[in-house]
């Protein structure tokens, strides 16, 4: 196996950071899987593969993951942050500590395994790091029925204006920022969804379904591939041109 890159990959239990996993050890790089929880399903095992837990609303934590992969694999380039927890509860039933919780773990996290990963990439003078934001901030999302509520699509909005603000403070060291924002995806989060709400869901794209974990899979490929050089802070939708359709 030729290793291309070597890359951090967090939510690894959830189905898009699963795919992106699968995809980035299928283009070649190593990886190191992420995770607070352990997977739902047998993760690859092999050389270019090994697996963490990591709690991204800790900062020790995160910097004990970086760690882990400069010593394991002699470098880190890229990091793909997928760990998010959700909240579909709706205006009227959320409070504080649920608001608080969802921005510690969404936001603080997301800020904090950047700033560890970005600490190993500055030496080097390069590196890609990819978040994940939500087209639910497009569209508005107020929660019910698994559906994100206000503090998810807060936390999510939230992600745009990190990527942003680090695009910007990365970008003079060599270390592109950018991010996805899938739309609703075929993962875990939307299994417990009748037939008739996916058909509901994927009719309001011009794809007329929802998305694969795959997909947007292939969209982070790109974003941290040699053939986004010149992206830098940009957000790339994901969502079957779900943004028409709502």
């Amino acid at each position: 196996m030729t290793t291309q890159k070597v890359a951090l990959v967090t939510g690894a239990s959830g189905g898009i950071g699963r795919a992106c996993i699968d995809r980035l050890l299928s283009d070649g790089h190593a990886v190191c899987s992420a995770d607070i929880a352990p997977p739902q399903a047998p993760l690859p095992d092999s050389i270019g593969h090994f697996s963490i837990r990591l709690d991204i609303a800790d900062a020790e934590s995160c910097s004990a993951a970086v760690n882990a992969v400069v010593q394991r694999f002699g470098r880190l380039d890229a990091l793909v942050h997928m760990a998010a927890i959700h909240s579909s509860t709706t205006w009227r039933e959320l409070d504080a500590t649920e608001f608080s919780r969802v921005m510690s773990v969404n936001v603080v996290g997301a800020f904090l395994i950047c700033q560890a990963a970005a600490a190993a990439m500055e030496p080097q003078r390069e590196g890609a790091i990819v978040l994940a934001t939500s087209n639910a901030v497009t569209i508005g999302g107020v929660g019910g029925n698994g559906r994100g509520g206000p503090a998810y699509v807060t936390s999510k909005a939230a992600i745009l204006g990190l990527m942003r603000a680090l695009a910007r403070s990365l970008g003079p060291f060599g270390i592109r920022v950018n991010a996805v924002a899938p739309g609703s995806t075929a993962t875990p989060m939307t299994a417990h969804y009748s037939a008739d709400a996916l058909k509901a869901v994927g009719s309001r794209t011009l794809a007329g379904r929802i998305g694969e974990a795959s997909e947007v899979a292939a969209a982070v490929s790109f974003l941290m591939s040699a053939d986004a050089s010149y992206v830098y802070g940009e957000t790339l939708n994901v969502n079957g041109g779900g943004s028409f359709g709502f």
